[in-house]
């Protein structure tokens, strides 16, 4: 800070902040009443950062400046749960819900109170508080034993740090979710990047607590509802509608929307209510769930060895319409993709109003047999992707439909690759794929230019200053300086970035450019094969699909890539510019030496890639196929078919954990 402050002057300062802080956040994400503007807000943080950076000692877990997230771990810890946290058992018809209420009647002395509350469709925590203050976080996992993501947990800004009545300990339970919203927000820019887009918000919000770095976490948006206490001390509950009423007397984001029953189909029409309004709400629910209110009834009904009697979960079936199919419009993706999107009469699905779902490619297309003006059946996919499940009826005449091979927005010849479903404008310079591709160059795996997401390629594009990602290096301040938005300072600030970029190691540069087929590890492979950018263009396809894990396909888009006229003279600008053509070769481990492994389903803590990474920088081998000579399989959950071959040939299946302590012990 400018002005000189003494410790303790600052640490008071410092504690009234930090509380003015988690009031505004309070009201904001848990009572969704913002009390000060966004501004006011931003200069309240940007205080506390100036007198923890004066004073670090004023850091504290507590800290608001906390919640961002902080270094990346390298796995979670195990967590035992000492009350389960156990799952309900799923019902889908009302004549269910008056079986369960029929048997809680024959075994109750009197009456049962329910209540019946949405079910978030989201990932199960525990929050542990002990006096008053957030000590600890974890996933359900399989009910008996989670992981500790207590890091990544603070960075979800409705998940109070300290709760209003410093009880000596408590333990709720919670499901962190991510919000339409975040999600939709979250999908566009994937798609952008060229990544796989999430399949749902629940998938999305588990992907995001899995991160080994939580300021990945952080950017995610996630939100979490608080349905249920597992243990407490220095506080004596009797019933659910009690526990909930305390949670958030404490400060806790408690479910929406429950209600009590004493009637059961009284239960049913809220049951039904709540279904019916699900499209309403700003998160995602795939059911509600009706619970015996009264602790004592609860002890008195028990629990089979996998669910409790006392409470069921009643899901609700996709909402499906029918409408008719007007047109197929052709969208073309950064990879040159021709992506079919359906356009049909619109409906309303969950609560919003669609006309558009995307048919993916010519395969899908004919396995359902879509046609011009069909009669067809759309639903959303986890209630917020549009898409065609079925035709319910051909029109009169119709004919099948077949995607046009000729790209819509530059009449280029399309093409279709023998081993692929997507068929592909092969023009680099499509405008179509122009704004995608400066976001894919920019993007953090890439180029990394911080400053330069979506919304800000789409300005440059539109004023005419970037044409290619090579006049990304020509642009000045003064450019800059023209768009809407930009003051001198964030002006600079992008500008430095993208000459810091030019320092970036090669591998990077290559994964920028958009070769089709290339990731990450595969443009670090091709740069240890071949060091430097000369090197790669001058190399022969039977070089190229002599590294690792390059097949003939491959190898050829790459030897076709660095042949082609366009790119030629991209690359040939960017060196100009001074961007860095060489990569440093990092000197490989010797502990994995000689042994061959097969990575299947999803690891805790690392993306695949990641894991391939690691193997192959201490020496081992990766292959995509499990064979006798495979000497390990590294499994994470739902393993699918390699798994299964693994075990029928003996070959030795380990976790991500057990590769870890082999690279330990070695």
């Amino acid at each position: 800070m400018e002005n000189k402050l003494d410790f303790e002057t600052a640490k008071a300062r410092h504690s009234r902040l930090s509380e003015e802080i988690e009031k505004h956040n309070y009201s904001y994400y848990v009572l969704d009443n913002p009390t000060i503007e966004d501004y006011q807000y931003d200069m309240l943080m940007q205080e506390l950062y100036g007198l923890e950076k004066a004073f670090p000692e004023l850091i504290t877990p507590l800290s608001p400046s906390q919640r961002v997230g902080g270094a990346a771990e390298s796995s979670f810890e195990k967590v035992t749960h000492t009350v389960q946290m156990g799952s309900l058992q799923d019902v889908f018809g009302f004549d269910a819900v008056r079986e369960f209420d029929t048997k809680a009647r024959q075994a109750l002395s009197t009456p049962p109170t329910y209540i019946v509350e949405p079910k978030i469709d989201g990932l199960s925590v525990s929050l542990e508080y002990r006096d008053g203050l957030f000590v600890r976080g974890s996933t359900r996992g399989d009910g008996f034993v989670g992981e500790d993501i207590t890091e990544n947990l603070r960075t979800i800004k409705s998940i109070p740090l300290k709760i209003k009545n410093p009880l000596p300990f408590i333990e709720v339970r919670g499901e962190v979710y991510m919000p339409k919203k975040s999600f939709e927000k979250l999908i566009k820019r994937q798609e952008i990047d060229g990544e796989q887009p999430a399949k749902n918000p629940r998938n999305a919000a588990a992907g995001s607590l899995r991160q080994k770095d939580s300021k990945v976490t952080a950017q995610r948006e996630l939100d979490i509802f608080i349905f249920n206490v597992q243990q407490i001390e220095g506080y004596e509950l009797f019933s659910h509608k009690q526990s909930l009423e305390l949670m958030r007397e404490l400060g806790f984001k408690v479910i929406d929307g429950y209600e009590a029953f004493t009637d059961i189909e009284k239960a049913i029409e809220k049951i039904t209510a709540i279904g019916d309004n699900r499209g309403d709400l700003s998160y995602d629910i795939d059911g509600a769930v009706i619970k015996v209110d009264e602790f004592k009834d609860r002890n008195v009904l028990g629990a089979t060895a996998k669910v409790p009697k006392w409470a069921i979960a009643f899901k609700y079936p996709p909402e499906e319409k029918e409408t008719v199919l007007n047109s197929i419009e052709i969208n073309v993706g950064r990879t040159g993709a021709l992506t079919p999107v359906a356009i049909f009469d619109p409906i309303s699905l969950a609560g919003t109003t669609v006309s558009r779902a995307t048919l993916h490619n010519q395969d899908i297309i004919t396995d359902l047999d879509v046609r011009l003006g069909d009669t067809i059946i759309v639903r959303k996919a986890g209630e917020i992707i549009p898409e065609v499940v079925r035709v319910q009826a051909h029109s009169e005449a119709s004919e099948p439909y077949f995607i046009p091979m000729l790209c819509p927005a530059c009449g280029t010849e399309a093409v279709r690759d023998e081993d692929e479903s997507v068929i592909r404008c092969p023009n680099i310079d499509c405008p179509a794929q122009l704004l995608r591709n400066i976001v894919h160059f920019a993007s953090r795996n890439a180029m990394n230019i911080e400053g330069l997401g979506s919304a800000n390629v789409e300005l440059l594009v539109n004023q005419g200053l970037v044409k290619t990602v090579a006049d990304l290096y020509a642009l000045t301040i003064e450019d800059v300086l023209t768009l809407p938005g930009f003051k001198q300072k964030s002006a600079g600030n992008l500008i430095k970035a993208i000459e810091r970029s030019k320092e970036n190691e090669l591998d990077r540069l290559i994964f920028a450019l958009g070769i089709k087929g290339i990731g990450q590890r595969s443009a670090t492979l091709l740069c240890e094969r071949f060091p430097t950018m000369d090197k790669l263009m001058k190399a022969e396809q039977e070089e190229i699909v002599a590294i690792d894990n390059f097949g003939d396909i491959l190898a050829e888009n790459v030897f076709n890539a660095m042949r082609e006229p366009h790119r030629i003279a991209l690359i040939k600008r960017l060196e100009e510019y001074g961007l860095n053509m060489s990569y440093t070769v990092k000197e490989t481990g010797k502990k994995l030496e000689g042994l061959k492994f097969v990575l299947t389903g999803t690891l805790p803590t690392m993306t695949r890639d990641e894991a391939k990474a690691l193997i192959e920088s201490n020496g081992g081998k990766c292959s995509g196929s499990v064979s006798s000579k495979t000497n390990y399989v590294l499994a994470g959950e739902e393993a699918g078919s390699k798994l299964t071959k693994a075990q029928q040939l003996g070959v030795a299946v380990i976790s991500e954990e057990e590769l870890l302590k082999m690279l330990k012990d070695n």
